[in-house]
């Protein structure tokens, strides 16, 4: 994880291990160790109507308005997948960032409300979940609709 000043109001960026995608105009970061589905949580959203913003590494941008996200000019409109390779996808960018989801961790049960984590000095609701199981693109909806709920 780097950080900088490029610039803008607040001025940090960092950039991050994470796949992004933008559900709504939400963007979500998907971060876990490599192998742990982030490329792959992020194609089955895609398919559900989800936009790539980047793929395997994300930058977060922060603004007076919050977070955004951004992919590195050098990956921005292609995605891994895994056993055909690097596919060029139609891709988006500056998406204020709304949701974390942690791939690779013990999932909880019934998991502590109000999980976040700071990026850029900026406080994000955070979830974990197995990326693998074939709910986990429904789970990652209903935790950024639930997000939208809360704030």
């Amino acid at each position: 994880m780097s950080e900088g000043n490029d610039g803008t109001e607040g001025g940090a960026t960092e950039t991050l291990h994470a796949s992004c995608v933008a559900i709504g105009g939400h963007a979500v970061l998907i971060e876990g160790l490599s192998g742990t589905g982030k490329s792959d949580l992020a194609l089955r959203l895609i398919d559900r109507g989800a936009a790539l913003v980047s793929d395997d590494y994300t930058i977060v941008r922060r603004t007076a308005a919050g977070l955004r996200a951004f992919a590195p000019e050098t990956i921005a409109g292609s995605i891994e997948v895994r056993g055909i390779g690097i596919v060029a996808m139609a891709h988006v960018e500056d998406v204020p960032v709304a949701l974390i989801v942690g791939l690779g961790e013990p999932v909880a049960r019934l998991p502590e409300e109000g999980l976040r984590r700071r990026i850029a000095g900026v406080a994000v609701p955070r979830v974990t979940l197995a990326g693998t199981e074939p709910s986990a693109p429904i789970k990652v909806e209903l935790a950024l609709a639930a997000v939208g709920e809360a704030e």
